[in-house]
């Protein structure tokens, strides 16, 4: 399966930023689709933060993905990647 990655940054309360990939289908290109599933991920977390839009939200490229981000979508729709201040 080819995914799409999109580079996401989000301000969180605590002045931090958090740095994570949204993936989903090749297919899936409609913006305000995967921001929804960002906003899922961040509503998650044990800590308030910004709102996610184009400016903190964009795609970035389409690669293979791994076992564990194909089981994701199957399941859920998105994968999510943590790169920085996410926990």
């Amino acid at each position: 399966m080819k995914v799409s990655v999109w580079d996401t940054y989000v301000d969180r309360e605590d002045g931090l930023t958090m740095h994570f990939d949204i993936l989903v289908p090749e297919t899936e290109d409609n913006p305000e689709q995967v921001f929804a599933f960002g906003d899922a991920y961040l509503k998650q977390k044990p800590f308030a933060t910004g709102k996610i839009s184009t400016k903190e939200c964009a795609f970035c490229h389409i690669e293979k993905a791994s076992p564990g981000v194909t089981f994701d979508i199957q399941n859920k729709g998105y994968s999510i990647i943590e790169m920085k201040n996410c926990g």
